[in-house]
C-alpha cells in the first residue's frame, strides 16, 4: 500500500514538473508577455546571434518535445506507468531534466548567460542519466517506446546541440566581438557536436531518437550559414556532413544490433 501511495505521489510531482515546464515554455516564447528567447539577453541566443546558431526553424522541434512531455505526464497517472519499475527509477531524473529546462528560460529571460550555461550543462548530465537509465531497461509496450524512449531521446539529441550553442553565446559575451579564426572555432564545435552524435549512436547500439534531433540541430547549423553575418560555405559543408555522420553510424550500428540479434550464434564461444 505503501509502495502505491508513493508511486502515486511521484506520478503527481511528475504531472506538476510537465505543467511548469509548459509555462516556462509559453513564457518563452513570448505568449504570455515574456520575451522571446531569441530576443532575450539582448538576443545572445538568436539564429544569428554565433556561427554555431541554428536557424530559427530548427526550434519548432521542442513542440514535439513539449507534445511528448504532456503525453508521458498523462500516461505516468494510468496504472501500468505508476506502478512501473523503470518509470519510478527515472521519474526522478525527468522531474529534474524538466525543472531545469524551466530554469534555464528563466535565467535567459533574465540576461544571465553564463547562469544559462550552468543550467543546460546540468540538464544536460540528467539527461545522459536518463539514457543510461533507458540502455538498462526494456520498454513495456510501444506506447513506453513513445512516451518515455522517443520523448528524452529527442530531448537530449537537441539539448546537446543546443549546450554547444549556449556555450559559444556565452563565450561570445566575453569579447567585444569574433576574431578573426571565427569559422575554424566553428567547425570544430560543430565537428564536436557531431563527434557526441557518433559516440552517443555507438554506446547506445542506434538509438534514433536522439539521432534524429541532433542531425536536425545540425542541418539547421548549416542552413543558418547559408546567408547573414556569419555566412559560411566551410561551415555549411561541415555541419552538413556532421548530421549525415550522425545518422549512418546510427542506421549502421542499429542495423548490427538487429543483426546480433537474430543470429546469436555470432556470439557463442
Amino acid at each position: 500500500m505503501e509502495q502505491r501511495a508513493a508511486a502515486g505521489w511521484w506520478a503527481v510531482a511528475t504531472v506538476i514538473a510537465v505543467a511548469v515546464s509548459i509555462v516556462g515554455a509559453f513564457l518563452g516564447s513570448g505568449a504570455w508577455g515574456g520575451t522571446p528567447i531569441a530576443e532575450a539577453a539582448g538576443g545572445a541566443l538568436s539564429a544569428d546571434a554565433t556561427p554555431v546558431a541554428p536557424a530559427g526553424p530548427a526550434f519548432s522541434i521542442w513542440s514535439v518535445i513539449y507534445l511528448g512531455a504532456v503525453g508521458y505526464g498523462v500516461w505516468q497517472v494510468l496504472p501500468a506507468a505508476r506502478m512501473s519499475e523503470r518509470q519510478g527509477t527515472l521519474r526522478p531524473w525527468i522531474i529534474a531534466s524538466l525543472l531545469l529546462n524551466a530554469a534555464w528560460i528563466w535565467t535567459v529571460q533574465l540576461g544571465l548567460i553564463l547562469g544559462s550555461v550552468v543550467v543546460i550543462v546540468a540538464l544536460l548530465l540528467v539527461l545522459i542519466r536518463i539514457l543510461l537509465v533507458l540502455q538498462s531497461s526494456s520498454p513495456q509496450g510501444w506506447i513506453d517506446a513513445l512516451l518515455t524512449d522517443g520523448t528524452f531521446g529527442l530531448y537530449l539529441g537537441w539539448v546537446t546541440v543546443a549546450t554547444v550553442a549556449n556555450i559559444t553565446a556565452w563565450i561570445a559575451g566575453l569579447v567585444a566581438d569574433f576574431a578573426a579564426p571565427w569559422e575554424l572555432l566553428a567547425v570544430a564545435l560543430v565537428v564536436v557536436a557531431g563527434g557526441i552524435g557518433a559516440v552517443q549512436a555507438v554506446l547506445t547500439r542506434g538509438r534514433i531518437a536522439p539521432a534524429l534531433s541532433l542531425a536536425w540541430g545540425l542541418a539547421w547549423i548549416a542552413v543558418g550559414r547559408s546567408s547573414g553575418q556569419f555566412e559560411s560555405p566551410a561551415l555549411i559543408w561541415t555541419a552538413a556532413l556532421a548530421a549525415v555522420a550522425v545518422l549512418v553510424v546510427t542506421a549502421v550500428f542499429r542495423l548490427r544490433g538487429r543483426a546480433s540479434a537474430a543470429a546469436p550464434w555470432r556470439n557463442r564461444p
